[in-house]
């Protein structure tokens, strides 16, 4: 289906929530001409109180939109491609020892890679998402992704790997937006999904526990709990079910009090923990980045000064960036010592409040 040519075509990620939604709505009434487009990832997750795979009740809340909008909805199946460009990396770098951000990934590969060369394919204009960013483009036409203006939903951080060729036709109608903002126009166009609430976690482990989820793919390996003397506290059932700076599930039978995930030893399948929040070795001063991206499309000249932020909702910290010493990397020097510096998730790199890019955690 190609869209007549009279008006700016785009395709409009709709997942069913309300972002994806007023997102929809606002393009429409700019006078674009609009198509939506769910996309199907995953559909073993169930629903916990129909039994039915999420995906067809999320898919069936953007049809039900799009009728109210009077605009056309194509359902695209990446489900295979989600399994072997995301879900394969997933528990590759859990088993590694690391905590990785699918999140990122779905981006890269499938909302601005798949789902783009399907918008292209399509002749439109655009693709549109419901993500708290904001574009801002060079009349030379090179497009500089930017925060959300809402700190809370503020979302940059998750598409730092999209590419330039995809960002320069990409639009972000709600990033100027707070999220109170986006309910409140849903309600006054009173779309179907007004009062729906945001969706949590991960898509594909659904109403699973991650472990149990983990487990499905990665075989129990139990092995010690150490402090940092390196006395035994207890066991554990997988370095896989752990995360730098986690406290929840360590199960340790000295002292009564909290202990917290400092480190993960592979060849002695060790998991080492501290006896505060504050201890000395939950912190780090610097960090290497691999797997880089840069949001312009070419590297920025280093070395670069900026603001790093090595988790979501973690405040970013000043930081020095130079060329590390292996081809393909970066060398990060924080400013002040950076709590839970976890490898496999993503440090996004800022300027003010544009995303340059960032790079996977060693």
């Amino acid at each position: 289906m190609s869209p007549p040519r009279n008006k700016p075509a785009v395709l409009v990620g709709m997942s069913g929530g309300v972002d994806s939604s007023v997102t929809a709505a606002i393009l429409k009434r700019r006078g674009f001409n609009v198509v939506g487009g769910f996309i199907k990832n995953w559909s073993d997750s169930k629903d916990l109180w129909t039994g039915e795979c999420n995906w067809r009740g999320e898919r069936r809340d953007a049809i039900r939109v799009a009728a109210q909008l009077g605009i056309p909805v194509l359902t695209f199946d990446f489900e295979t491609e989600y399994r072997r460009r995301v879900l394969k990396d997933f528990f590759s770098c859990y088993e590694a020892g690391g905590t990785p951000n699918p999140d990122v990934l779905c981006n890269e590969m499938i909302k601005f890679g798949l789902f783009f060369e399907a918008a292209k394919d399509l002749r439109m204009d655009f693709v549109a998402t419901g993500h708290y960013a904001r574009i801002r483009r060079d009349p030379d036409g090179v497009a500089h992704l930017r925060r959300g203006s809402d700190p809370e939903k503020d979302q940059s951080y998750f598409l730092y790997r999209v590419p330039q060729d995809a960002l320069k036709q990409t639009l972000f109608p709600i990033g100027h937006l707070r999220k109170a903002a986006v309910r409140s126009l849903a309600k006054q166009w009173k779309l179907p999904v007004a009062a729906k609430p945001d969706s949590q976690g991960i898509c594909f482990v659904g109403k699973l526990d991650l472990a149990e989820f983990l487990r499905k793919k990665i075989p129990s390996r139990p092995g010690r709990i150490v402090n940092p003397d390196g006395d035994p506290l207890g066991r554990h059932d997988g370095l896989d079910q752990y995360t730098i700076g986690q406290r929840a599930g360590i199960r340790v039978s000295r002292g009564g009090k909290a202990w917290y995930v400092a480190g993960k030893d592979l060849k002695r399948n060790e998991l080492l923990v501290v006896p505060s929040d504050d201890h000395p070795l939950l912190y780090r001063t610097s960090a290497v980045l691999h797997d880089l991206r840069w949001t312009r499309g070419a590297a920025p000249t280093m070395p670069l000064r900026g603001d790093v932020q090595v988790r979501y909702r973690q405040p970013p910290v000043r930081a020095v960036l130079t060329p590390g010493t292996k081809k393909g990397t970066v060398h990060v020097e924080f400013d002040a010592p950076v709590k839970a510096v976890a490898a496999g998730q993503s440090a996004v790199i800022y300027r003010g409040k544009e995303c340059l890019g960032g790079g996977v955690i060693g």
